[in-house]
């Protein structure tokens, strides 16, 4: 077995040579068959991570392998295998990225939606008109509920586009996007309102107090540096700026309406 598993080996990596040197249809659809097995292996391990037939993955799977050919350098001296099989499994979850869905159907009401477009089909054309609900859940054998659930899923499965129309006014149309808030404008929009707040606090302070307070929290000094600006001790702005932040904390609580009793 080792004697047969280095024999291919060897004849995968002579024909990689020779496609290097002459790359030729014939030759390349030879190493497709060679490494056929390896994406039928990985087509295997993706299709039980997900909800796409293996048949499916598997075609997918030797576009990778097509492109992993023709990219090769046998002079690098890596294998050719470990060197396929990132291009293989991309080309499989690229397919699968592109087909992905935000609503997660399950596979038994994929598999409906799939039998019952065959069965609508042929019951249009017997009944001459649109079947029921009633009528569908019967040719698929389920109930009428887990039928509707399968449509409302179906249905639901694509995100709606944010530049859908919801409303037409005269001048401009509204779409759901606008609808949506701007989360980051509403965080800058509460930083500006709590500057606000804390501006007028700030201005209901003594004048030293809040210039201690502005030159030590806005401009960066030391309070060393303050006392000397504003001709006190170190200490007296550490005073002052500790009674400064309780005044403004004061000044920031809430006012509780006094009623009569």
């Amino acid at each position: 077995m080792a004697t047969q598993t280095s024999s291919l080996r060897s004849r995968g990596m002579e024909l990689l040579i020779s496609y290097k040197q002459n790359p030729s249809i014939q030759l390349r659809n030879q190493l497709v068959r060679l490494n056929a097995g390896l994406v039928r292996k990985i087509a295997h391990r993706v299709s039980h991570q997900c909800s796409e037939p293996y048949d499916d993955l598997e075609q997918i799977g030797y576009l990778g392998l097509i492109r992993a050919i023709e990219r090769f350098n046998p002079s690098q001296g890596c294998a050719f295998s470990s060197f396929a099989v990132p291009y293989i499994r991309g080309e499989m979850l690229h397919y699968l990225r592109d087909r992905g869905t935000t609503v997660k159907i399950p596979r038994r009401w994929q598999d409906l939606q799939k039998d019952a477009q065959k069965r609508q089909a042929e019951l249009v054309r017997t009944l001459n008109r649109q079947p029921s609900d009633a009528e569908m859940a019967e040719a698929l054998g389920v109930s009428v509920g887990e039928w509707r659930e399968v449509k409302l899923a179906t249905k639901n499965r694509l995100p709606l586009s944010l530049d859908a129309t919801i409303c037409q006014q005269m001048d401009s149309s509204i779409t759901l996007g606008d609808t949506l808030p701007d989360a980051h404008y509403q965080m800058l929009q509460m930083l500006e309102e709590d500057r606000q707040q804390l501006q007028r606090a700030l201005n209901q302070l003594e004048e030293k107090t809040r210039s201690a307070i502005e030159f030590v929290f806005f401009n960066g000094l030391s309070r060393k540096e303050v006392a000397e600006r504003i001709g006190v001790s170190p200490m007296t702005v550490t005073r002052r700026i500790q009674r400064g932040i309780d005044q403004m904390i004061t000044f920031l609580q809430p006012q509780v309406l006094q009623t009569d009793p």
